[in-house]
């Protein structure tokens, strides 16, 4: 069996914790826990590196992990919090020499050519990035080196939007409804992540209770919160009170499959 780490790049919602100007006991807080940048994890095996969602903060979590590699990025959606940080595959493509796949609906494609539409220009100014754009959809399975993704589409109020299992985890943010056919695709994993924005209802993302109400009902062994917002408290609190099972996702956590 292939020997298999993720790590949380970012488990923030798109303002990230600390929000700007916010002084709430959350963003005060000095547990490194609650320092979140935005959402995004990181996939590696002994020969292959994969990056799901590359948002404002991706050439930090890149530093940050020593990341020397990138195989290929894979998107969930075409929200500012989870693409805006594709320039910086420039650097992959110096010392690679190649382009960067990237992974993506059409949708997700249509919003890179308009807000990165100098990457595909005609007349290409030296040195920005290169990328191969690669379509899937919620039919997709995806094959990377020896990384194996499986989308599962979910829903983010009225935006579609894919999750991805890889062997027996399987990874979801930005949604608020998965169809029972969907679902089916989560049963059995060892391990789920899952965004949970807050405790109060919102229009497009699951609140603490939703999260856990569904992590109880796929019946997986291991759920991980992520996409949280200053809203939800402080880590230490938060974690007294989940149930068995169920944890916070916090930046930089690493766990081997």
């Amino acid at each position: 069996m292939q020997n298999l780490k993720v790590t949380f790049l970012g488990t923030g919602t798109s303002q990230g914790v600390p929000v700007i100007a916010c002084d709430c006991p959350v963003c005060m807080s000095q547990d490194a826990r609650d320092k979140r940048l935005r959402c995004s994890l990181l996939i590696e095996t002994d020969t292959t590196t994969v990056v799901i969602d590359s948002g404002p903060d991706f050439r930090q979590q890149m530093l940050a992990c020593g990341i020397k590699k990138l195989d290929a990025l894979v998107y969930t959606h075409s929200h500012k919090d989870h693409l805006a940080g594709l320039d910086d595959v420039r650097a992959f493509n110096h010392f690679q020499q190649t382009a960067t796949e990237i992974y993506a609906t059409e949708f997700t494609q249509e919003v890179i050519k308009q807000e990165f539409s100098y990457i595909f220009q005609n007349s290409q100014y030296p040195g920005i990035p290169k990328v191969n754009l690669n379509t899937i959809d919620a039919q997709s399975t995806i094959q990377i080196g020896d990384i194996n993704l499986v989308a599962i589409e979910v829903m983010h109020y009225k935006m579609p939007v894919l999750g991805f299992r890889f062997n027996n985890f399987t990874y979801i943010t930005d949604a608020n409804f998965i169809s029972e056919s969907e679902k089916e695709k989560v049963r059995d994993s060892k391990y789920l992540v899952l965004n949970a924005l807050r405790r109060e209802t919102h229009i497009s993302h699951f609140t603490l209770d939703e999260a856990i109400s569904l992590s109880q009902e796929l019946d997986v062994d291991q759920t991980f919160l992520t996409h949280i917002s200053h809203q939800m408290g402080r880590h230490e609190d938060v974690s007294k009170e989940l149930p068995s099972g169920i944890k916070l996702a916090y930046d930089m956590l690493s766990i081997a499959i």
